[in-house]
């Protein structure tokens, strides 16, 4: 090959280079921004935090769970995956939640796909003996649509004696929302609690029964604040709701969870150690 042949061919190689790296410009900064933007945008919002230290702040939200945080408009929730039910649901309830035109239907009861299987389904109730029990009630969430059918998730949802779901715990449903309005908002927390270390199940997916429930309450109104707990085990159960009355302190050495930390600590041990009816009123009629 001549010599004037090689220069040639170099600069028609060295041509072709440069006609590649043309080819493959970096979009500038400004557009790629743009493309991430749009993509984080099309992904739809994250309704949970995999960690409990991720849980918002608020009052009615515990320490002391291992479960998955799952955040809703109406709620909070912690998630068992074991279990299969929530470890506690907790949400502030103000007077204007107490109403409002978003009812339920027999048909809203469906599995929360936030959550991987194996996890509860409607069929694990079917025929179980076990009604699906509200945690945080449909009743608490007729204000949004969305955080009506939210509160139809199984996430939110215990196997529950039919005499407690449609007797006494309904009447404490009831009366918080009646406190709700008295008081100007309510804080509650309530949750299964499981005393035995084997749990009777139901279902293809082994849905955990639990062996009671509890509910705890607080009203703030700037610094006077007042709390109080409710324990019913998981049967046909009195109207007579004083006699399930407990201690908020009763009711953490019973979960495992520290209730209302968030206030200040003093307060916080004068209240938890409440146990009086008479200090919440109006007091409902029981019919």
């Amino acid at each position: 090959m001549t010599t004037t042949t090689m220069k040639k061919t170099a600069y028609h190689l060295l041509a072709l280079l440069l006609l590649t790296a043309c080819n493959q410009v970096t979009p500038p900064a400004d557009s790629q921004q743009q493309a991430d933007s749009l993509t984080a945008e099309a992904e739809p919002a994250a309704l949970y935090d995999t960690k409990p230290s991720q849980a918002p702040n608020g009052l009615e939200i515990p320490k002391g769970s291992q479960g998955r945080i799952l955040r809703r408009v109406g709620y909070t929730t912690s998630y068992n995956a074991q279990n299969r039910i929530p470890d506690w649901v907790g949400w502030h309830l103000i007077p204007s939640h107490v109403s409002g035109r978003y009812h339920r239907s027999a048909e809203m009861f469906h599995e929360d796909t936030d959550v991987s299987s194996p996890r509860a389904y409607d069929s694990d109730y079917r025929g179980s003996g076990f009604d699906r029990g509200h945690m945080c009630p449909s009743g608490d969430n007729k204000w949004d649509r969305k955080a009506q059918e939210q509160s139809f998730l199984f996430t939110n949802i215990c196997p529950q004696h039919h005499g407690l779901n449609a007797g006494a715990w309904n009447d404490v449903e009831l009366q918080c929302r009646a406190w709700a309005k008295r008081y100007d908002g309510l804080y509650i927390v309530c949750g299964p609690v499981l005393y035995d270390r084997q749990h009777r199940t139901i279902g293809r997916n082994r849905v955990v029964v639990p062996e009671a429930f509890f509910k705890v309450v607080l009203r703030k109104q700037g610094n006077n604040c007042h709390a109080l707990g409710f324990l019913y085990e998981n049967k046909s159960a009195s109207r007579n709701m004083s006699r399930y009355v407990r201690s908020v302190d009763e009711i953490e050495r019973l979960t495992g969870l520290d209730f209302f930390s968030q206030l200040p600590d003093d307060i916080e041990e004068k209240i938890e150690k409440q146990a009086d009816l008479r200090d919440w009123y109006p007091l409902r009629e029981i019919k």
